[in-house]
């Protein structure tokens, strides 16, 4: 704890991440109308009054006087206009602002929704951005807007809030609590100053009670501290700061193996929730675990589980010693509650290893230690039931050390007259240090003892025998003993520290091989099939992943063994462990009859499945040392499965902003083009009162034509889109498809001059005749919209190197330069001159839509001479029918 701190690397590249970027303050509230808009352009106005560069990108006034007297004297950067459903709607313009660069800009509500067709779904994706490209932003939050909360805060309030931030904006920002009793705001409402009188009431009824105003408003101060703690505690780190820095209470409980480790866990939980405190349960893993029993494995992994469960970080420290690996973990978590337990030990096993618990209370001044005894008996057993494999070391290591020793004692014998007897003794080091590194500290004190009684032996006067003549040579006996001892130690201690550095470094490694395989896939099933065989491949144990299938429940989505077996029981636990999000199973305190253990795959407030490891043929449950590793592995499969719900639902929105964007666009189009047609039918039928003209009769024909055209392409594109099509594929000859379908464009082309250049000798081609009609109607009509009057209309076909290309020709406007794809959205339209034109911008999607159904390859290009636009019908060779050759 007394040992200088360095800066954390971690800490020092996040403060490098931030360079260059703007500074987000956030003015956090409990609830609506405490005064957070009010406060963020007093600090704006304060700023501006210093020198800075300030503006408004958006502020919510909500009508309110006293706000809207504040926003006079800023620059507002004016709001961009968002056309949804009909509705004209004023956005944030990300753009102007990003050209405008100020020092600081102002935008109100963080968690507001973006209407469809903005860059950004969301606001505070607005704002990243802006931090991004330098530029500081102050904003302002309500409590129950932030991701993590937003359950907690539904559970009192009865209200589901829709648009959220994720935790991670509030990491990164400073926040300023925005506060007011619950009475005052109460007496706001009453007054009238947050909402309407009729919404007033209605909101003092439901959500604005003292109650849970009193709630929104801990929320707010303590989630405020928890962000102001972290940021603190980077800060330190960064810097390399010593000490706990207590700015809020931080719990830690240390588990081992022994019975009552449980009953720590759960006071560590007791006191965390008195305390309101993060609390941690950490293992500290030294050599000792190998020579563990089976029943010490039980009891450390239902600790862990039962941590797990209660909502407890899990934590294991590699060290040579409890002691050592508590305070570094004390010093790097910054701790200031610790919880131990005291078991009930001999006097004679406390002088002989000293106590734990003294040793904490003494190094450990800044932390409180709460001591716990644990149940009588907690003392490691001393005889065991059988021999435990390699308490004293590999019986081999015993034997290559004898031999060792053996063969410095023969090289000492050969060198001996012309070595002195100090260098002999030196020799007799190297077996020890070998011994020590190789086999243990046992097997080096081994080394130690032989090589004393070998030197003895054959090099202290009287030579064979183990009695010393000289006095001095006593005092080299024990020295070289003495630093046998020594040595042996310390290389037993450096190996011990290489051997967790090789188990940490194995950890990461899975840790990190495991993300990687799953990060390179992009399939749903195959990710959860790599899910089962990673984890069953690093555990040596059979795997499954249960997944939710609506009604059905829970069922097997991946194995890493088709031959597995789920009973009732098995399956009872994993449905359990999914509803209650926490282990069942084997080893757990819930269905333990299971002969599997069940973890859910938990992200955000979402439970994403289960997974589930058996122990048969395993031979035992997986040990506490391996259950942060699996604990760890789960974490990182349930963030890539999130991943793909959230693209997932990401689609069902982009399919439903699809929809209504189709519905107001449809709507738009059947208000104009219906209404036009219907008015002349109208003004006709009233003329005919008077007498009926050939004109009225064909205006009449005209547009109901018209109409029914109209109609026809809402019909041909609800059966596109539903997937009614169904192809009749004929042999057609495509000089007397072209010359039908001007026949009955004839209307839509009056004042063009229409000239038809396909040779009659084309090869037939493979098509469906209607839909083939429809598309040549289509095309004639889109080119006597958007031709210029009085223009000619050109439908040309060719016949180059296997493929035929009837393409329709018109002078007029044009496409747009590299946008000529988008003529076959649904309901595009380019109006590309002064005129009104007509149209739904159905017609040119029904085309491509029937062409792909045939496959006709369709084109969209200007012109080559830049007067007009040139679609074409493409037929490669497969759609070609070859005339038969003489003879056939």
């Amino acid at each position: 704890m007394n040992e200088p701190v360095k800066p954390s690397p971690d800490a020092l590249l996040r403060q490098a991440a931030q360079e260059g970027r703007g500074k987000l303050k956030i003015f956090l509230g409990a609830a609506p109308g405490v005064g957070k808009t009010f406060e963020m352009l007093t600090d704006g106005a304060a700023r501006r009054r210093d020198g800075a560069d300030v503006v408004i990108g958006v502020v919510e006034t909500h009508g309110r006087a006293e706000t809207e007297a504040l926003t006079r004297g800023y620059e507002i950067v004016p709001r961009r206009a968002v056309s949804y459903e009909g509705h004209s709607l004023q956005e944030m313009d990300i753009d102007a602002i990003l050209e405008r660069h100020p020092d600081l800009v102002l935008v109100d509500e963080l968690a507001h929704t973006n209407a469809a067709g903005s860059r950004h779904p969301k606001r505070h994706q607005d704002v990243e951005e802006l931090l991004a490209a330098g530029i500081n932003v102050y904003s302002t939050l309500n409590i129950q807007h932030i991701e993590s909360l937003n359950d907690i805060v539904a559970s009192f309030t009865r209200v589901r809030v829709r648009e959220t931030v994720p935790d991670s904006i509030l990491d990164m920002a400073d926040i300023e609590v925005v506060d007011i009793p619950p009475d005052e705001l109460i007496a706001r409402l009453h007054a009238g100053k947050v909402y309407l009188p009729q919404e007033a009431t209605r909101a003092l009824a439901h959500f604005f009670s003292k109650s849970n105003l009193s709630a929104l408003r801990e929320l707010a101060l303590r989630r405020a501290a928890q962000t102001v703690d972290a940021q603190m505690l980077d800060h330190v780190r960064a810097l390399g700061l010593g000490g706990t820095w207590a700015g809020s209470e931080r719990v830690v409980v240390a588990i081992s193996e022994l019975a009552g480790a449980d009953n720590l866990v759960r006071a560590a939980k007791r006191l965390a929730d008195a305390l309101r405190a993060p609390w941690t349960a950490v293992f500290i893993e030294t050599p000792r675990l190998q020579s563990f029993t089976p029943e010490e494995h039980r009891r450390l992994a239902f600790s862990i589980t039962l941590a797990t469960q209660l909502g407890g970080q899990i934590t294991t420290v590699p060290s040579t010693s409890v002691i050592e690996g508590l305070k570094t973990f004390l010093a790097e978590s910054r701790a200031t509650q610790l919880i131990v337990g005291k078991s009930q030990r001999s006097r004679w096993f406390e002088l002989r290893h000293g106590s734990v618990v003294d040793r904490l209370v003494r190094e450990t001044p800044a932390v409180a230690v709460h001591v716990l005894p644990l149940a009588a008996g907690t003392e490691r057993p001393g005889p065991r039931s059988g021999p435990v494999r390699g308490q004293w070391g590999d019986p081999l290591g015993y034997l290559w050390t004898a031999l060792m020793v053996a063969a410095v004692t023969g090289f000492g014998s050969a060198l001996f007259h012309v070595l002195d007897l100090g260098n002999v003794a030196l020799l007799y080091l190297l077996p020890v240090m070998v011994a020590a590194s190789l086999f243990g500290l046992r097997t080096g004190l081994f080394a130690g003892l032989g090589s004393s009684i070998a030197y003895n032996f054959f090099f202290l006067p009287p030579t064979g025998s183990l009695t010393i003549s000289n006095p001095e040579n006593v005092v080299s006996i024990f020295v070289l003993l003495g630093v046998a001892v020594a040595t042996s130690q310390l290389t037993a201690r450096v190996r011990a520290q290489a051997d967790l550095a090789a188990a940490s470094a194995r950890v990461n490694s899975a840790l990190a091989g495991f993300l990687r395989e799953l990060t390179v896939l992009s399939d749903r099933e195959d990710v959860e099939r790599m899910i089962c065989a990673e984890i069953a491949r690093l555990f040596g144990r059979a795997t499954v992943f249960l997944a939710p299938s609506g009604v059905q429940g829970l069922v097997v989505a991946a194995a890493s063994d088709s031959s597995y077996k789920l009973g009732t029981m098995d399956v009872a636990a994993a449905q359990w462990s999914f509803d209650n999000r926490t282990a069942a199973g084997k080893g757990s305190e819930t269905l333990a009859a299971s002969e599997w253990l069940f973890h859910p795959l938990i992200a955000g407030d979402h439970a994403l499945g289960v997974l589930g490891l058996s122990d048969e043929g395993a031979g035992a449950a997986v040990r506490p040392d391996q259950l942060p590793l699996l604990i760890n592995l789960i974490d990182q499969a349930a963030l890539v499965l999130e991943r793909f719900r959230l693209e997932g639902e990401m689609r069902d929105v982009d399919v439903i902003r699809t929809r209504d964007r189709l519905r107001g666009a449809l709507l738009s189009s059947v208000s104009h083009d219906l209404r036009t047609p219907l008015t002349s039918v109208m003004a006709a039928a009233d003329a005919l009162e008077h007498g009926a003209t050939p004109e009225l009769i064909a205006t009449i024909k005209a547009e109901a034509a018209r109409l029914n055209r109209f109609v026809s392409n809402l019909l041909d594109m609800a059966r596109v889109e539903a997937g009614a099509l169904k192809l009749n594929i004929d042999a057609i000859d495509l000089s007397d498809a072209v010359t039908s379908a001007a026949h009955d464009a004839r209307a839509a082309l009056q004042g063009h001059d229409l000239r038809l250049q396909v040779p009659p000798d084309l090869p037939l081609v493979r098509a469906d005749p209607q839909l083939l009609h429809h598309c040549l109607l289509n095309l004639l009509d889109n080119a006597g919209r958007y031709g210029d009057p009085d223009t000619p209309i050109v439908v040309e076909g060719t016949h180059r190197y296997g493929t035929i290309r009837l393409a329709v020709l018109d002078e007029g406007p044009g496409l747009p330069p590299g946008r000529e794809q988008e003529v076959f959205e649904t309901f595009r339209r380019f109006e590309g001159s002064d005129r009104a034109v007509g149209g739904t911008g159905l017609g040119l999607a029904i085309v491509k839509a029937f062409a792909d159904a045939m496959g006709i390859a369709i084109e969209a290009a200007n012109r080559q001479d830049g007067r007009g636009a040139r679609f074409g019908l493409v037929f490669h060779s497969e759609l070609i029918v070859r005339a038969a050759a003489p003879g056939d």
